[in-house]
């Protein structure tokens, strides 16, 4: 597969996360170990039935379960220190922290084998920042000492995706069916979670059932094969600096269905984004 291809395969996978808030809405009011447990059985079965398609079920036999500890780790930590963070801290600030993730990528990038950090890559980088900042934290308070423990987990969970994506990279040989046992763990982890920590409550009507479902169905399930397929095959650093999309398409979903207001913020944002995705591809291009 070529990287362009391998790479536009794992833009999807932002796309999807950009309609992440917005089933989440939906879903209100799951809890988050639940929502997890719930979302990551759709995106199990979708792997299954992608990989019994394929003709390739046995492949799973062969991967190491080092690989699979560490797709476990990635997704189920992830999103742990997510859930965790936003009960901690404001969600704007705990989100704007936690958002690092796509600069964390193209920085750390720089380090695997074969690639190489130009200097278009990191005012891409910066560039998207800013406008994500301008998105995720417009006319908030702003960050308080109080509200520290939760912003030091936002960050690790900053931390903890972008390695997760960049060593991802290093496992080139591990097939993406192998994402399906990632899913399985989290899920079953999210469900002893569950039940060790929260109140069950389940969605409402059968809208709430169908946000559950198409979150399963898209940014917590189809998006981490794709994703799986682009950061191993494709210009990860491209893919970090474009990441900067997903907060930018996620507020404008929010502002069609009117759950979100237009503002100067995010006509600034977008050009910020915009241009910074527009840099760090002539960079890998060039």
């Amino acid at each position: 597969m070529a990287a362009r291809t391998a790479t536009l395969i794992g833009f999807t996978a932002i796309l999807l996360w950009s309609l992440l808030a917005l089933f989440t809405v939906g879903t209100a009011p799951v809890p988050p170990f639940l929502l997890n447990a719930l979302s990551f059985s759709i995106a199990t079965l979708i792997g299954f039935g992608w990989t019994l398609w394929k003709g390739k079920l046995t492949v799973l036999r062969h991967v190491s379960w080092r690989v699979y500890l560490f797709g476990t780790i990635g997704l189920m930590g992830y999103h742990a220190l997510y859930f965790s963070a936003l009960r901690l801290a404001p969600a704007a600030e705990a989100g704007l922290i936690a958002y690092l993730w796509p600069l964390l990528i193209v920085l750390m990038s720089g380090l695997l084998p074969g690639e190489r950090l130009k200097a278009g890559h990191m005012l891409g980088g910066f560039l998207g920042f800013a406008g994500a900042a301008l998105i995720i934290s417009g006319g908030g308070a702003g960050f308080q000492a109080g509200f520290l423990p939760g912003y030091l987990i936002a960050l690790t969970a900053a931390f903890t995706w972008a390695g997760y994506s960049v060593l991802s990279r290093l496992l080139g040989n591990a097939p993406t069916e192998a994402v399906t046992i990632y899913c399985l763990a989290t899920a079953v982890l999210s469900g002893l979670a569950h039940v060790a920590f929260e109140t069950t409550v389940w969605p409402i009507g059968a809208f709430g059932w169908a946000s559950v479902a198409a979150l399963g169905l898209g940014p917590v399930g189809l998006a981490f094969y794709v994703w799986d397929v682009g950061v191993k095959r494709g210009d990860i650093q491209l893919l970090g600096v474009l990441s900067y999309a997903a907060p930018l398409l996620s507020t404008l979903a929010l502002v069609v269905v009117g759950i979100a207001t237009a503002s100067w913020a995010l006509g600034l944002a977008a050009m910020l984004i915009t241009g910074g995705a527009a840099i760090a591809a002539r960079a890998s291009l060039g």
